[in-house]
């Protein structure tokens, strides 16, 4: 008799082997291309020969501008995967001020190489894991290239803030607003906390006329307005005493909105009276500390002020400087090392602040007012930006921003690296020798990432209308014979020592742009479906 046949059940490959199933391949691969899209359309504005973007809001507003925030930041983006991008120039303009298209262009690169890998069959946690190590390594790289530097060098602060600026439209003022920006942050720094820079204290004031030329620092104050003169009070005073008052002189109002309908003559004499009493009070206390200089905070209630108060207070030679705003309070006093006055009962001479000058300056069509020579100053600065027109105006506060954050971390983290692309050709030399080292598909993913971060010289030379592949190549071969500050000079169109030709960028701009772009790209690749909520 036959021995029945056994049958085997075949071997379920569901089980074995790992299977994606389509919808997740499919979002993931929408929002990778999604985010290289906002990634290349900022792509054209990197680096010194990069070309500007004119944005045109609803409004009617024009807005030319070459800073990678500012550009991602007006863009309406809807896909969701690519708003992370935007988010992401965001923490970079937050954390390091500078380097905010590099971040969005290395992450771009990095999505590309990850959708290949994908496209292979890795796994996208695998392909995760390997850009963390990658990155930790990359960080290793960069700091053992850094170069020290002393906050006494001011030498070394100005050619970092430069380097920033050359890539903005006033990049030909670069020389006076390099020098404008370091002395700017210096000048706020605290011996107690050497680590710490508050940008908030240097207050850049903007007023139209002149050229970016006539950009300057003002040691004091600057108040992009004028003295209230209506009735022909001061405007110029020196031993300047000034109160910073948030109460109106003006006629008290009921609290509730009524009317009081007065019918006898008598009463309404007796009304005006009671009211020019009340102000020659208020006027002849302030008077009595010494007080000559009023600056008044804006009031919604009331007036802050009438044509009554600005007549008494011009007789009894005091200057008036009304409608400072809310915002403004904190860093006025700290400027003036006095205190916020609140009631007219609190208004004593220990309150007020010394300067030496109190002035009304014309500057082009308007007129501003300064106040220099301060005692006992904070620790806080004032920058007053010109320009022949507003667009001009905005970009060279942009860009002093810029500058100033360069200048900033550098106070932070006293390192700075090469710039040019040579931080980044040398991180994908030594991450591809590394990935040679590790075993499995560590190594693939992170060859694969050395490769993404050459995206950097890449897009420098082809911006400049130079041969991309041909310059690449070169510096590969530099960096391969241990020269590791060679990078592209724009200027000359070939490659060069980097350090000697002074264009350097801070140590923490770099590393936090790989940071940032690598955990925003692993982010993404981590999403397999997007739910949407009604």
């Amino acid at each position: 008799m036959a021995a029945p046949a056994i049958s085997i059940p075949a071997p379920s490959s569901k089980t074995e082997s790992y299977v994606d199933n389509k919808r997740k391949e499919d979002i993931r691969q929408a929002n990778i291309v999604a985010a290289r899209a906002v990634a290349d359309a900022v792509r054209t504005s990197l680096g010194p020969k990069g070309m500007d973007k004119m944005i045109s809001i609803a409004n009617g507003e024009v807005i030319i501008t070459n800073d990678g925030a500012t550009i991602l930041n007006k863009m309406e983006v809807l896909q969701p995967a690519a708003k992370m991008l935007v988010e992401l120039s965001k923490s970079q303009d937050a954390a390091a001020g500078d380097g905010t298209t590099t971040v969005v262009v290395i992450a771009g690169a990095l999505l590309k190489q990850s959708l290949s890998l994908l496209s292979a069959g890795i796994h996208p946690t695998v392909i995760s894991d390997s850009l963390h190590k990658a990155a930790i390594k990359a960080i290793d790289v960069l700091t053992a290239m850094a170069v020290p530097v002393e906050l006494s060098d001011r030498e070394s602060l100005i050619k970092s803030a430069s380097t920033s600026l050359n890539s903005k439209v006033v990049s030909q003022y670069s020389t006076l607003l390099a020098p404008l920006a370091v002395d700017a942050v210096l000048s706020v720094v605290d011996p107690a906390k050497p680590d710490l820079v508050d940008l908030r204290d240097i207050k850049i004031v903007k007023k139209l006329g002149g050229t970016v030329d006539d950009t300057e620092m003002v040691r004091g104050l600057v108040f992009d307005k004028k003295v209230s003169h209506a009735a022909g009070g001061p405007t110029r005073v020196e031993n300047a005493k000034i109160a910073v008052i948030q109460f109106q002189i003006s006629p008290p109002k009921t609290d509730i909105e009524q009317s009081i309908v007065v019918s006898d003559y008598t009463q309404m004499d007796r009304i005006l009276k009671e009211e020019r009493n009340y102000i020659l009070g208020m006027i002849k206390r302030i008077r009595a500390t010494g007080c000559n200089v009023l600056l008044i905070q804006k009031s919604i209630l009331r007036d802050a002020v009438t044509d009554l108060s600005l007549h008494y207070l011009a007789k009894a030679k005091i200057l008036v400087v009304k409608d400072v705003e809310r915002d403004d309070i904190e860093f006025i006093t700290k400027t003036l090392n006095c205190l916020p006055i609140a009631n007219i009962e609190h208004f004593r001479a220990e309150k007020l602040g010394y300067a030496d000058l109190v002035e009304e300056a014309s500057v082009g069509e308007g007129k501003i007012v300064k106040i220099t020579g301060i005692k006992d100053m904070g620790r806080t600065t004032n920058v007053l930006v010109r320009g022949s027109n507003q667009l001009v105006i905005d970009e060279a506060e942009r860009s002093l921003h810029d500058a100033l954050c360069v200048v900033r971390c550098l106070v932070n983290k006293r390192f700075f690296i090469a710039g040019g692309g040579a931080p980044e050709i040398e991180l994908a030399r030594q991450l591809g020798a590394w990935a040679k080292v590790l075993h499995g598909m560590g190594g693939y993913c992170v060859r694969s990432f050395a490769e993404a971060l050459e995206v950097i010289p890449y897009t420098l030379a082809e911006n400049a209308g130079l041969n991309p592949i041909a310059i690449v190549t070169e510096l590969r071969n530099k960096h391969a014979q241990g020269e590791i500050n060679a990078g592209i000079n724009v200027r000359k169109g070939q490659i060069t020592n980097i350090l000697e030709e002074n264009v350097v960028q801070p140590l923490l701009v770099s590393t936090s742009a790989i940071t940032q772009a690598t955990e925003c790209v692993r982010m993404i690749l981590k999403i397999d479906d997007i739910v949407t909520v009604r």
